[in-house]
């Protein structure tokens, strides 16, 4: 069997007048994250890790910021792509496992869902896509709630 392994960082700003949206899964919260697209900083993590296992560059190679067309897009919609780019190279996801920097909101009531719908997208068992939460412990961007950051990492198997 031959493995790949890549792993993908992201962090977003919080701001208001945004949604905030992570794995695919709007939380409630009076602060949004802000990007080009939907800014869901769980998403583009692990299509960072997805990518990188197979050496693809990052998802600004495929969906620059700067490029209307990816305004306000669906994050899941862009994984959905990125999978397929894997497959189409021979390749499926084994696993996934990520960690959300977040002082605010808490994430334990929403991580169900967010496995659900990255494991749909991905076409594997919701057992497949780990996502923790922690918090930096007021130190940093991510302790003084001025953002949100993941962490992820990828594992990819020959298909």
């Amino acid at each position: 069997m031959t493995l790949r392994i890549g792993n993908g960082y992201d962090i977003h700003r919080l701001v208001p007048d945004r949604p905030l949206i992570l794995g695919g899964v709007t939380i409630p919260h009076h602060l949004g994250l802000d990007g080009h697209s939907d800014a869901d900083v769980l998403t583009h993590a692990i299509m960072d890790a997805l990518l990188g296992a197979l050496s693809l560059g990052d998802i600004g190679l495929y969906f620059p910021p700067g490029d209307p067309q990816w305004a306000g897009a669906d994050s899941l919609k862009l994984l959905a792509q990125v999978n397929e780019l894997i497959q189409q190279r021979g390749w499926q996801v084994s696993n996934i496992d990520s960690v959300i920097v977040a002082e605010q909101p808490k994430m334990k009531p929403h991580i169900q869902a967010m496995r659900s719908r990255l494991a749909e997208v991905l076409a594997v068992e919701p057992d497949q896509v780990g996502v923790k939460a922690t918090t930096n412990e007021t130190l940093g961007p991510t302790g003084r709630q001025e953002g949100i950051a993941v962490y992820a990492i990828a594992l990819l198997t020959q298909a």
